[in-house]
């Protein structure tokens, strides 16, 4: 695979932003709100992991007139009187929403480990190892299957972390500080949600989980925005030593029954390259006529081949198989020449607009991939439209989950037809050349369930979104890297594969 290095400025309709060739990806500053709607009933939704909110029990807090609460009361005031001005850009900074900012560093991480490893002296390619982080070749390999698995965990963490904690909240209906003490000077919008436990420890202490056994060699840096994202919020007076210390070890303990599941997802198995030649054999015993080839020199081995067998999250893997697409057009058949000219067309004649598609959506290496793409527009909306940290996390978590179930069932569909790419036909491209089989697309697929997820959240957006899935699908067949068949039936796979998502969206209670 190709490591692309992208600097541009595009517009889209949900927010103007920048990626640059060192991939530190700015996000635009953001001002804290107060959520349209508070979520009161949020301790009653659904949750993926956790039997129900009640699961980790947290204790009640002492009472507002109580000698110990305002002895934190006293400490806050005494704490806000004497913040620094780099305490006051942390309090700015993290106020943009807890879920936000900690989807944002899991993107830029995933955009930093995004390096596929380079081959040896031995003409192989080492795989990187979980035990040495920050050998070489760096752990993980964060391609577009890793990233929609460590998005799906960290969004479904904060998510059923943030259940639990409205559950608690609104049992116990602490007010916050600044509503408890008119005297409080709190540095943020101050609703009417109670503050114990605090949100945004919370989201803190699970993300913190999730995010460090996916990365384990950004400890240092996690650790970091742990602490600056606790203390942020005693800095701004929204919230007291017990409500930062009650939330930090619920966060905890709900992510840590969140890794139970990922620890047994079948992740383990998914580079597994034994299963190589028995899938190609299936596929010849259908009518394959010539397999997926590695385009590379020295040739690398297949990226997941047995990440189709990992765990989904929507539906079981009966629903999947009778869910796959039926094959791909016959080497020989008049459709494939059909699609095999287009490219060559395209590739003869292609347009500034073509080309501009092409690049933006190439998600490729030293990105945060199509998963990581869709997120950012998904945190996006979720910001413009004021919604609640609860709200947040949980359409995080239905577009997550839609995201890795996507990755799964497409690299089912790859794997079980293995299917040559357009470069084995004399085609080159200049987006980067993915290192597994063509039929059907992850873009598409990807961006299929996506959009269909998003649009049901944000129906007023549906139209824009489907907009942004078809470009998606088409930039690989700009970028010569699909064929078109590849593509429109990909992206038809993911809306299937988002309904699941959808459907269990509208069953969650939340009445979103």
């Amino acid at each position: 695979m190709k490591k692309i290095f992208l600097s541009f400025i595009i517009l889209i309709a949900f927010s103007v932003f920048v990626s640059s060739c060192n991939k530190e990806l700015e996000e635009p500053l953001r001002e804290a709100y107060i959520p349209t709607r508070l979520d009161e009933k949020g301790g009653t939704w659904k949750t993926y992991i956790l039997a129900n909110s009640d699961e980790i029990p947290v204790a009640e807090p002492k009472a507002a007139g109580s000698a110990e609460y305002q002895a934190e009361i006293a400490k806050l005031k005494t704490t806000i009187s004497t913040i620094t001005p780099e305490n006051k850009k942390a309090v700015t900074y993290w106020g943009a929403g807890a879920v936000y900012r900690w989807n944002e560093i899991a993107r830029e991480l995933s955009a930093r480990y995004n390096i596929p490893p380079a081959s040896n002296a031995e003409g192989k390619y080492p795989v990187p190892d979980a035990t040495k982080p920050l050998a070489d070749p760096k752990f993980p390999f964060a391609n577009p299957p890793y990233v929609s698995r460590a998005l799906a965990y960290l969004s479904v963490a904060q998510y059923d972390a943030l259940v639990a904690a409205w559950n608690y909240k609104y049992k116990y209906n602490r007010k916050a500080p600044a509503k408890n003490d008119a005297s409080v000077s709190a540095l943020l919008p101050v609703s009417d949600l109670p503050s114990y436990p605090s949100e945004d420890a919370v989201v803190a202490a699970a993300s913190y989980t999730i995010l460090v056994a996916m990365f384990p060699g950004e400890v240092p840096l996690l650790d970091a925005k742990l602490a600056e994202a606790k203390n942020a919020r005693i800095w701004g007076g929204m919230n007291v030593d017990s409500d930062i210390s009650a939330g930090d070890a619920l966060g905890k303990a709900v992510a840590a029954k969140v890794m139970g599941r990922a620890r047994t997802d079948g992740m383990g198995a998914a580079n597994n390259q034994t299963v190589n030649a028995a899938a190609i054999a299936n596929a010849k015993a259908m009518g394959l006529k010539s397999e997926w080839l590695s385009q590379e020199l020295p040739a690398r081995p297949p990226m997941l081949p047995n990440y189709g067998t990992v765990q989904t999250w929507n539906f079981d893997k009966t629903a999947m198989i009778a869910m796959r697409p039926g094959p791909p057009p016959a080497l020989d058949s008049d459709e494939f020449n059909k699609a095999l000219d287009e490219l060559k067309k395209i590739d003869k004649s292609q347009t500034r607009e073509q080309a501009r598609i092409a690049n933006y959506w190439s998600d490729g290496a030293g990105s945060y991939t199509p998963p990581g793409h869709w997120h950012r527009a998904a945190a996006n909306l979720c910001f413009q439209n004021k919604f609640s940290e609860l709200a947040t996390a949980r359409t995080l978590a239905l577009l997550g989950t839609a995201e890795m179930d996507a990755a799964i069932a497409c690299w089912d569909v790859k794997n079980y037809y293995y299917y040559p790419r357009p470069q084995q036909f004399g085609l080159k491209t200049s987006v980067g050349l993915p290192n597994f089989q063509s039929y059907t697309s992850g873009h598409s697929t990807f961006s299929g369930a996506a959009a269909h997820v998003l649009g049901s959240i944000f129906p007023g957006e549906a139209e824009k979104l489907t907009a942004m899935a078809l470009e998606a699908s088409n930039s690989r067949v700009y970028g010569l890297i699909h064929f078109r068949f590849d593509c429109q039936v990909g992206l038809d796979h993911g809306k299937k594969i988002g309904q699941y998502a959808v459907a269990r969206g509208k069953a969650d209670g939340s009445g979103l």
